[in-house]
């Protein structure tokens, strides 16, 4: 079972590069920097929905270190139950975020969040979201490597991109 994770990690961080490659922006965390809200870079996601975008902010999410990545998911989407094996520290920039703890989707279990809101998630902990009120925006704080493995297989946007 380790190894079938571990390959698995690997394929996410293959992704997470392709993903990244030429459009990150990632200001380094050690010297002054800036990037204004209406210069930041969308990038689509292979691990995310095909509507979902995430743009890096600061560091790499592919190198050790820590990084800010902002995620933003149009109304109505669902990121299916998955998990990081990274601790996350969310904050919400706009729209109502829900999350829910859980292995599988259950709507009754999600909580909403309002802007300015921060939700600890520590790593490896079975989560899921949905843009249930409209498109949200978060902010991620944590320590790479950035990965994300989704508890079904088949729910994970990159294996439907192989059949």
């Amino acid at each position: 079972m380790k190894k079938k994770n571990y390959l698995f990690m690997l394929l996410c961080l293959a992704g997470l590069l392709k993903a990244t490659s030429g459009n990150a922006q990632g200001l380094p965390n050690n010297k002054f920097g800036e990037i204004c809200s209406e210069n930041i870079k969308w990038v689509a996601f292979p691990a995310f929905p095909p509507e979902a975008r995430l743009a890096i902010l600061v560091g790499d999410p592919k190198k050790a270190g820590p990084y800010v990545v902002r995620v933003q998911v149009p109304a109505g989407v669902i990121l299916k139950p998955h998990i990081h094996p990274e601790n996350r520290i969310y904050t919400v920039i706009s729209g109502v975020f829900y999350i829910g703890i859980g292995t599988k989707f259950d709507a009754t279990k999600l909580k909403a969040y309002a802007p300015g809101s921060v939700v600890i998630l520590p790593g490896n902990t079975p989560h899921f979201h949905w843009a249930r009120s409209g498109t949200y925006v978060t902010q991620v704080t944590a320590n790479s490597p950035l990965g994300i493995s989704y508890i079904d297989p088949a729910d994970d946007p990159r294996n439907k991109s192989k059949k």
